[in-house]
């Protein structure tokens, strides 16, 4: 199956998954308005997609719910995933490149990485676990531990926390988030949440920091 289905192809699968995840159900249904604003295409274009992937048992489409992945789906979404992931971690670990630099090209890496190449570059790279922005790595057959993690929006203020993952791949965003000292492994507590989705205020470190819902909703957190 994998030698029918294009990078493009590839690309769609795993973001789906991204997609599904950032909605707190890796097995969730997901718009197919939401799949074109994340891959920055069409509607049309996304529609001609996913009628290709359903055609091919790799996906679902129930009207008035959205899309989801099959199970042959998700293996093809996951080795994706392992793949540019790893990619990620290489150039960031190896080649020096910085967190928000890596996705575009690391999936133009992975859409020819053959398993040999993508474990030596996970050798090199000193076997991670996780990429860069704290996603965990697919294992060689396609299983994910579970993620415990919740947005930083739903955090209690009376908890200590550390970042998990970062879910967002957009370069200034990254940048930004990075400046807020944001990034994986990085303790935090949250001091203030305004109501009604309002701006909520952190302490980083020894720093302060106040940041909006949106954002918060794009950082998981778990207990320290």
């Amino acid at each position: 199956m994998s030698d029918e289905l294009s990078s493009t192809m590839r690309d769609y699968l795993a973001e789906l998954y991204r997609l599904s995840d950032r909605n707190n159900d890796p097995k969730g249904y997901v718009s197919t308005s939401a799949l074109a604003e994340l891959m920055d295409v069409s509607a049309p274009a996304v529609n001609r997609m996913v009628n290709k992937l359903r055609e091919m048992g790799l996906l679902l489409h129930e009207p008035y719910q959205g899309i989801n992945l099959t199970e042959k789906g998700e293996k093809q979404a996951l080795y994706t995933l392992r793949n540019q992931r790893i990619a990620e971690s290489f150039l960031v670990t190896v080649m020096g490149f910085g967190w928000h630099e890596v996705f575009e090209e690391a999936q133009r890496m992975s859409a020819s990485l053959s398993e040999a190449l993508a474990q030596r570059m996970a050798e090199m790279a000193g076997h991670p676990t996780h990429c860069p922005h704290g996603e965990p790595i697919p294992s060689v057959d396609g299983t994910l531990p579970e993620q415990t993690d919740i947005m930083l929006s739903e955090a209690n203020l009376e908890k200590e926390y550390v970042v998990s993952r970062v879910l967002s791949r957009e370069s200034d965003r990254l940048e930004y988030i990075a400046a807020l000292g944001l990034i994986p492994n990085k303790p935090l507590h949250v001091i203030h949440k305004a109501p009604f989705n309002g701006p909520i205020q952190l302490k980083v470190g020894q720093e302060y920091r106040i940041i909006g819902h949106n954002l918060a909703e794009l950082i998981r957190i778990k207990t320290s």
